[in-house]
């Protein structure tokens, strides 16, 4: 299995010749040569100590459960005293509670670097980081000042736990129950499942951000809160709540995913976070930083997988090159068709890495109060989440497809990318929860004003980009007409809703949302090719070529006059 190697080149061309983040005050310092160091050293983190741990432990079977506790795969707990001591879990986060304050669009690079090179290992932080911002947003003063220095510096670790046995998706359904105390706490009982590093050995504590239901709360999704339920108490005691199972899963085998019991004798000591009955909102804190992240993480395997097939694809040899007749064999990255799957690896990758940056730049905008800045961050979030963890199941896919036979067993490392990406389209929100919400929420919330002024601004961006030279106007007419056909299933959208049929709506979001992937793509890597080299022009010309026209498709079936999913066709 070849080595992963952290694409710090392509990452600093991004933050600096494409988004020029040095606009960002939180920027000011971090010229060519600050931002390359810091990711070099990430880097060399992620390629010299989480890699060589990745497969070595998938192939271990991950972690044991054994009464309650959890020991993860062998090398894990020194990596994450390297990966803590080198300063790296509080990236973005404030200074005050022992952050460095960097901009989330330099965090994302350093973020990626952790999922591409280990992410059973990378899921820790990205949970925790959910929990610092849960805390952060909604907490009391005592609590950011007690649990976000020990989360930040990433002695303690977060988690989220928020579906249950019989609700799934709909967190409108889950039981768990919060009793309110004389002293204030409540006493947390309750299930939950598929609940990350819910229980593990890399850290003094483990802090739980738990939804439940306060007793006499409403029903649904408005009788929701949200509680903070350490592992140990302030006191050091065990607090009541226990991993009861270990989940056997198709991959991320050395991430622990855990069925959680709380109360199983008497009732878990919380904290409510914020007010009563508020949890959902609270919930959305944690889960649109996440959402981001796992859009971020669909890149992260993307990349792992392309490297791998690339090296292998220049090793193996097989075959004669098609027209020389003197039969010498070629390696098989000399043939046309291996040379297509590996470029479409490759640009489906660049662009949603791009894209997930571009989401990050926004968000650094957002956080300075800057309205237009945090609509771009809302219409993203969907769009990167799901986009980009499509691409990554088949980037990974075509990985396997590159090695061939040897991609379908288990040495070469392909098959773990593959099964590891699966999980990418589901958790956090599936990705038909991710197109109801860019259909439902982000279009029809204020009439399509604000994805209007998105798709404006691209056909503006575009066109700058067109007026360079007539290379780049020959890249961007199609990609034009293509945002041209997007807006028109726009308008198709708001015609459906404004005559009331919300169900055709539902059917077509996941089409409407993968056709503005598309778009968006193409929009990104024509930025890309503005600014680069020949090599960057003629990957976005690949992907004019052979991924832009996915967007016909796509926006044919949200035009379609039927619709064929209701009635007794199943």
């Amino acid at each position: 299995m070849p080595d992963y190697k952290a694409p710090t080149h392509d990452m600093v061309f991004l933050l600096r010749d494409v988004l020029d983040i040095s606009a960002l005050p939180q920027a000011a310092e971090l010229d060519t040569e600050t931002v390359t160091a810091i990711l070099e050293e990430a880097g060399k983190l992620a390629s010299g100590v989480l890699a060589p741990l990745n497969h070595q432990a998938d192939k271990a079977g991950g972690c044991i459960l054994k009464e309650g506790s959890v020991t993860t795969a062998a090398g894990w707990k020194d990596a994450y005293r390297q990966y803590c001591e080198m300063g790296w879990n509080g990236v973005p986060f404030d200074p005050e509670y022992g952050g460095q304050g960097l901009p989330w669009v330099l965090a994302f690079p350093v973020q990626e670097m952790w999922q591409g090179a280990n992410m059973s290992f990378g899921l820790c932080p990205l949970l925790n980081q959910g929990a610092v911002e849960a805390i952060e947003s909604h907490g009391s003063d005592e609590q950011k000042s007690f649990y976000l220095p020990k989360l930040v510096s990433g002695e303690w670790a977060g988690t989220m736990n928020l579906t249950e046995p019989q609700a799934g998706s709909d967190l409108g359904a889950i039981r768990s129950k919060a009793e309110k105390q004389a002293d204030g706490t409540y006493k947390i009982t309750g299930q939950k499942i598929f609940i990350t590093y819910g229980e593990h050995d890399l850290t003094d504590n483990i802090i739980h951000l738990v939804l439940a239901r306060v007793t006499g709360a409403p029903e649904g999704v408005k009788g929701i809160s949200l509680f903070i339920v350490p592992k140990f108490l302030e006191d050091g005691t065990r607090n009541d709540l226990i991993c009861a199972g270990l989940e056997h899963k198709l991959g991320i085998h050395a991430s622990p995913t855990c069925t959680m019991s709380f109360g199983d004798n008497g009732g878990a000591t919380g904290y409510l976070v914020g007010e009563e009955n508020q949890g959902l909102k609270y919930m959305f804190t944690m889960m649109n930083n996440a959402r981001l992240s796992v859009g971020l993480q669909g890149v992260a395997i993307g990349e792992a997988a392309y490297q791998a097939a690339l090296a292998y694809a220049g090793e193996r040899v097989q075959s004669a090159k098609i027209g020389d007749k003197s039969g010498a064999k070629a390696a098989i990255i000399e043939h046309p068709d291996v040379r297509r799957m590996l470029l479409t690896m490759k640009v489906l990758t660049q662009a949603g890495r791009a894209l997930a940056y571009e989401a990050a730049l926004n968000l650094d905008k957002a956080r300075g109060g800057d309205a237009t800045a945090q609509s771009r961050v809302d219409i993203l979030t969907p769009i990167v989440k799901s986009w980009c963890t499509d691409n990554a199941v088949e980037v990974a896919s075509l990985g396997v497809q590159v090695h061939g036979g040897m991609g379908f067993i288990e040495e070469t490392g392909a098959a773990q990318f593959y099964r590891d990406a699966r999980i990418l389209p589901i958790y956090e929100g599936t990705n038909g929860i991710q197109a109801l919400d860019l259909a439902f929420r982000k279009l029809l919330m204020d009439k399509g004003e604000a994805v209007k002024a998105y798709q404006a601004e691209l056909t503006s961006v575009l066109a700058e980009i067109a007026a360079q030279d007539r290379e780049l106007s020959a890249l961007c007419k199609p990609v034009l007409e293509a945002l041209e056909a997007v807006k028109e299933a726009t308008a198709h959208m708001l015609h459906l809703a404004g005559s009331g049929q919300m169900d055709a709506i539902a059917s077509r979001a996941t089409s409407y949302l993968n056709a503005f992937g598309v778009v968006c793509g193409a929009v990104m890597m024509a930025r890309r090719a503005a600014v680069g080299d020949k090599a960057d022009r003629e990957r976005a010309g690949f992907y004019r070529d052979h991924i832009l026209p996915r967007h016909k498709a796509l926006s044919a079936v949200v035009l379609a006059a039927d619709d064929f999913l209701s009635g007794d066709l199943l």
